[in-house]
């Protein structure tokens, strides 16, 4: 029976472990450098694991190769992962589409694929850092080392073939440290630029640091070169550095790719996107009615948080003591445009440890995509983060984790 080394025991490590172990027809083992395998899962879904999507195509996905990543999904995708966590016995509940155990718990899944591929026979070793693959005529050589935080010892395992489910570099004290990128690259692989995703941005001379904390609906575009190039819209967080929060996630894989091609990386915020700008023109117009004899700051009362309410108004340069009976058509426009119209520049993201993912990685014209073997290395299968595909906040990454933990499962016995 011969061997599948599986270096990475995280959530494609270990879908990849169980797939191929129910074949059985190998001898699986995992090497996990944390002291605990699907580590990361813990921190998914803030805790609850949101596991796939109902809506789920490859236009929720970036990556070089759109379409590599449209072919993954036909092969396993929402209905496909559904039932794989049935058959684990775990109990699903949909919210608006976003999959979640009905636990909610996320400490459940990782207990139920680790109980999986144990009661399969696959040997998980923990706290073994993988530094060196080799192929050869007979298989691979696996080098790494182990460490009791006292001692380290080198460790050496033989494959016949080997999965490279390593993650990227987000999030390094759940296990991602970009060591993957590293094993590819020496095998032969080449990197499409690896960036943070899903991250906070940080802003260059913030105009907003007196409302940090403040959680607003917001339309947020990331803007390249002056060119709005993605927008979403969501719960906007202010913070002391910059700005977080779903929509800001959503666009940070733009603005890291821009930061990284030394572009001008710019984030333009709607604080009222439910409005048009001549319908917030007309309705503050309406809205001086009656409350002239106000100060501007308490005229705004209800519409903004206060916080927010001052950071506008300075940014407008409208005077938040003036009577709100003396604003002029020319102050409210300017207001307008900076409710509408707020464009930040954008210094750095908050770096990879932050980061819930990566763009980039692997390019996946690399891969062979029905079975997720490397076109260059025989019997070498990547998946995951290590590839060049990240998705939207809502349970995509996830499921890319799963479909190509799969495939190579699958197809490596």
């Amino acid at each position: 029976m011969h061997k599948i080394g599986i270096i990475g025991g995280g959530a494609s490590g270990l879908t990849a472990a169980i797939t191929a172990a129910r074949q059985k027809k190998a001898e699986i083992f995992i090497l996990e450098h944390k002291e605990l395998a699907g580590k990361k899962l813990l921190s998914t879904g803030n805790g609850r694991c949101n596991l796939t999507n109902e809506r789920m195509d490859s236009s929720f996905f970036r990556s070089e190769e759109i379409g590599a990543v449209e072919k993954v999904l036909d092969q396993f995708g929402f209905s496909d992962t559904i039932r794989f966590f049935e058959e684990l016995g775990l109990m699903m509940r949909s919210r608006n589409g976003y999959v979640y155990p009905r636990c909610e718990q996320a400490s459940v899944v990782r207990e139920l694929l680790v109980e999986e591929a144990e009661r399969l026979g696959v040997t998980i070793h923990t706290g073994v850092h993988v530094t060196e693959v080799i192929p050869g005529k007979k298989g691979f050589r696996i080098s790494g080392e182990a460490s009791d935080g006292k001692t380290v010892r080198k460790e050496r395992f033989h494959a016949d073939k080997v999965i490279l489910a390593c993650g990227g570099r987000a999030a390094k004290a759940l296990g991602s440290d970009g060591s993957g990128y590293a094993l590819a690259k020496s095998l032969g692989h080449t990197l499409v630029p690896v960036v943070p995703a899903l991250v906070q941005l940080k802003v260059r001379e913030h105009p907003f640091p007196v409302a940090a904390g403040v959680r607003t609906e917001a339309r947020v575009s990331a803007c390249v070169d002056g060119k709005t190039v993605f927008s979403d819209t969501g719960e906007l967080q202010i913070t002391n550095y910059g700005i977080s929060g779903i929509p800001v996630f959503q666009v940070s894989r733009y603005i890291g790719k821009a930061l990284y091609e030394k572009q001008r990386a710019e984030v333009g915020i709607d604080f009222l996107p439910s409005m048009k700008e001549d319908e917030l023109l007309d309705y503050l117009i309406k809205r001086k009615r009656g409350r002239e004899a106000m100060d501007t700051r308490g005229f705004l009362t209800g519409i903004f948080h206060s916080k927010l309410t001052d950071s506008l108004l300075a940014l407008a340069k409208v005077p938040a003591k003036k009577a709100a009976g003396d604003l002029s058509d020319k102050e409210l426009f300017k207001l307008v445009k900076v409710c509408k119209h707020s464009l930040l520049s954008i210094q750095d993201t908050n770096g990879y440890d932050n980061a819930q993912v990566c763009a980039g990685g692997v390019s996946l014209k690399e891969i062979d995509l029905r079975t997720m073997e490397s076109r260059y290395v025989k019997g070498l299968y990547l998946t995951g983060e290590l590839l060049d595909a990240d998705g939207m906040c809502g349970g995509y990454n996830l499921q890319w984790a799963w479909a190509t933990g799969v495939l190579a499962g699958r197809n490596c016995t």
